[in-house]
């Protein structure tokens, strides 16, 4: 989201009921006194037992029934972090809605005492609704008054306010996560805290209580807004050639002789009708025009109404009905009824079609149902392929345990890789506050039915398994530490991994040898013993990522990196995509030779990802000149073009062939040397996307990554071997353009994530990616319009020199 941009909901749009927690009352009670004898007595017996009773004043006037909390008996402070929800809803609040708060207390006998009681607007002057802690300074012997404007405001005068009050009103903003979390400076703040509050509490006396209430917290901000249309006073129209504001009070509202019409035209008495209506030529183009539309485009009302009335004639066509689905009324009972009939009788559809109907356009239980029951079909191989994307589409369900999040688990149960990234994905997403909720609900359903599982081949039960997944996050946690404590050392990076190897080697030498071993992270399949500290190290950058090299149960070993600091959500989409679109490709028997590496995000700035022996290009050119004299140390041919083995180059264009599509494609941005890597048998492959879907952080970037020293190891763009990349390219172009649906239905359901390039604008975003499959082409035309691409991109020559701008940063770095 840029710096100019507001995010906010309207309140006439939350149908959700007035919902706040009552926490505790601060401050000490006034002592009673005998009536008799005015000597104080305070007795077990006279231990004061209070309520809070709050009720919400719309205008001076009371809104619904009172609530009140359950009683409290220990205190001071007396807590009762007891959630309220009112029957009123936040779409029925006005402006000068306030809640009233009375505390009263029922040790007194058949006399209720009354202790004090205070009022808050629920909106600020701002017309912004409130949010977070609010702490309320009660009118002593006085009960809340509801009137506009009120007796008893809870807020302290600002006249009264002192360095305890400015103080609580920054802690509730970073609370609200307004203001950046830094541990240690947190820890030395909140005990300052104490002692100020502590000092001011002596200095001026326990004279006053507060009652300390926290209001319900939404994604954005909520701004007051009277249902119906939005009516703002314009300045009067005068003699000036000035634009004047003119509000349409119509504006949004549905016409009802349209409506009208609609309804015939839907009724339930046409179906008899409509099963036998057949589309004329023209309107059977009409109808094979609309199915072509990709998933991200809306119908119009014609379109509507026309997949409507030739919907019987449609049903033997499987690519029609998410489109007929999209044209249903579903706040029309019968018509949604009836639409969902014919779901059942309609020709089954296809997996990646089945992904559509999960993403929010789509809220009927039944329809998303349906979905799940049609990728039941997925095998575990290509249900991988999805995971990932169908975890988010839990945010989009209307239960916790829905049919998918079942569906989810069960098949988890059956494929121990599957589980162990079921448990992970879910486990990132339990930072959500928002879903948070929702996701804790699927972990939990995995962990009771995991544990329930009989013991299976190895004798391994359900109990064990679900240990050895456990135990995964307990290593990372671990590893964090040790990140944490190299970035610590002082001195160059030598020091650096004398100290990960010494912590290795000592208080961390658990992490050598494991009890048991367990299921490796990124690749479930591969069991871990420990980790070889005398092969571990960390890589010469800013954030010290660590490279650890962990013995197998086979004897083998495998070579991972483990990052802190870094949201590796981005990456690990990105490789998803390009792991999901070689698979596309090769099932078109194309074979591009692509590395689409491991990554495996583990929190929101931490995670692991597959080590592959490799070198940048921009130290591979540093040292030998050319990528052809690097490929001749490894695969010399004294009789092959360059003296490099036919095999090599063959794998080196095919490589650069897919990166060079799939990155444009995704809109891969900051592409420069040191993030394309190269193996020693010739295979090209990019890392480190921080920028996506046309994201990037230099200007002018070319349409793709193609830098002259790559066409030069292929020749030149004069060769044969050129012509022979820009083939493979046009090829793969048009194999991942038959799968446009697919790829555009995974990143509608990423919408609602957390990943920056995805939320900042998952509109625009999607669409960016939809324009660059060039859907209104045919193969042919799409061949031509990506050969001038290509061309574009090596003949830029701005690119090259950033690129040198960029290896001075590197330098100096």
């Amino acid at each position: 989201m840029g710096a100019s941009e507001f995010r906010f909901f309207l309140s006439c749009d939350l149908n959700s009921p007035v919902t706040f927690r009552i926490e505790k009352l601060d401050g000490y009670l006034p002592v009673k006194k005998s009536t008799d004898s005015g000597v104080v007595s305070v007795t077990e017996e006279e231990k004061p037992e209070l309520y809070v009773e709050c009720a919400l004043y719309i205008d001076g006037a009371p809104f619904g029934l009172p609530m009140r909390t359950r009683l409290k008996t220990t205190g001071p402070p007396y807590c009762w972090n007891e959630l309220i929800t009112l029957s009123s809803k936040y779409r029925d609040l006005t402006a000068h809605s306030q809640l009233a708060f009375t505390v009263w207390d029922v040790s007194c006998g058949k006399a209720e005492g009354l202790i004090g009681g205070a009022t808050v607007l629920l909106f600020n002057s701002k017309t912004q609704m409130k949010s977070g802690k609010q702490k309320l300074r009660l009118w002593q012997g006085k009960e809340a008054d509801g009137s506009f404007p009120t007796s008893t405001p809870g807020k302290v005068p600002r006249h009264e306010r002192g360095e305890v009050e400015r103080l609580e009103k920054l802690m509730n903003k970073y609370e609200r996560g307004q203001i950046q979390s830094i541990d240690w400076l947190d820890r030395l703040m909140l005990k300052s805290l104490d002692t100020i509050k502590e000092k001011e509490s002596s200095k001026h006396g326990n004279s006053h209580l507060f009652l300390v209430i926290d209001f319900c917290s939404f994604e954005h901000r909520v701004v007051f807004q009277e249902s119906g249309a939005n009516l703002f006073i314009t300045t009067p129209i005068g003699s000036t050639n000035a634009f004047v504001t003119v509000w349409d009070t119509e504006l949004g509202r549905i016409n009802p002789s349209e409506q009208k019409q609609l309804k015939l035209a839907r009724s339930l008495d046409r179906g008899i009708i409509d099963r036998d209506l057949k589309p004329s030529s023209n309107e059977r183009k009409d109808i094979q025009r609309v199915l072509k539309y990709p998933p991200t485009r809306t119908l119009s009302g014609d379109e509507r109404q026309l997949l409507w009335k030739f919907r019987f004639s449609q049903m033997s066509e499987k690519k029609a009905l998410t489109k007929f689905l999209r044209c249903v009324e579903w706040s029309d009972v019968q018509e949604a009824k009836q639409a969902i009939q014919l779901m059942y009788k309609w020709q089954m559809i296809d997996v990646c079609d089945a992904l559509e109907l999960l993403s929010p356009l789509f809220e009927s239980e039944e329809v998303r149902a349906y979905a799940v029951s049609v990728l039941e079909r997925a095998d575990d191989e290509e249900l991988q392929c999805y995971l990932l994307q169908l975890v988010q589409a839990l945010r989009f369900e209307r239960s916790d345990r829905s049919q998918l999040s079942q569906f989810l688990v069960q098949r988890a149960l059956k494929n121990i890789e599957l589980a162990s990234f079921l448990r992970w994905y879910v486990a990132v997403e339990l930072q959500d506050h928002v879903h948070r909720k929702r996701f804790y609900s699927t972990y939990e359903l995995l962990q009771e039915n995991m544990i329930k599982l009989p013991p299976g081949v190895n004798g391994e039960d359900g109990y064990k398994l679900w240990q050895s997944l456990v135990r995964q996050t307990e290593v990372t946690a671990q590893l964090v530490t040790i990140t944490k404590e190299v970035r610590n050392v002082r001195g160059n990076t030598q020091k650096k991994i004398e100290k990960l190897r010494q912590l290795l080697n000592g208080l961390f030498s658990e992490l050598t040898y494991f009890e048991k071993p367990i299921r490796s992270p990124l690749t479930p399949s591969i069991l871990i013993e420990g980790i070889v500290a005398g092969e571990s190290t960390l890589f010469k950058s800013a954030l010290h990522p660590l490279r650890l090299s962990f013995r197998t149960e086979d004897g083998g070993s495998c070579k991972i990196i483990f990052k802190k600091g870094d949201d590796l959500r981005q990456d690990q989409l990105v490789v998803q995509m390009v792991w999901l679109m070689d698979r596309l490709l090769k099932l078109e028997n194309l074979d591009l030779c692509l590395t689409p590496y491991k990554v495996l995000a583990t929190g929101n700035d931490e995670g692991m990802l597959e080590f592959i022996p490799s070198r940048s290009l921009a130290q591979i050119l540093s040292e030998h000149r050319s990528i052809t004299s690097y490929l001749q140390k490894f695969h010399p041919d004294e009789h092959a073009p360059f003296g490099i083995t036919a095999t090599c180059l063959e794998t080196f264009i095919k490589s650069c062939a897919g990166y060079s599509v799939i990155t444009y494609i995704l809109g891969i941005g900051d592409r420069h040397l040191d993030n394309l890597l190269l193996t020693d048998d010739g295979r090209l492959f990019h890392v480190d996307f921080a920028f996506i879907l046309g994201r990037d952080p230099k200007p002018f970037p070319p349409p793709m990554k193609l830098c002259k020293e790559m066409v030069e190891a292929m020749g030149g763009a004069e060769s044969q071997y050129y012509t022979r990349f820009k083939s493979y390219c046009c090829e793969a172009y048009n194999i991942l353009r038959k799968s446009s649906n697919l790829i555009l239905n995974l990143f509608h359901l990423m919408a609602g994530s957390t990943i920056p390039d995805i939320a900042s604008d998952p509109e625009k975003g999607i669409l960016k990616l939809q324009e660059k499959f060039r859907l209104d082409m045919d193969d042919e035309a799409c061949i031509h319009f990506f050969q001038d691409l290509i061309n574009e991109s090596v003949s830029a020559l701005f690119p090259q020199m950033v690129e040198t701008i960029h290896r001075w940063a590197q330098y100096w770095r």
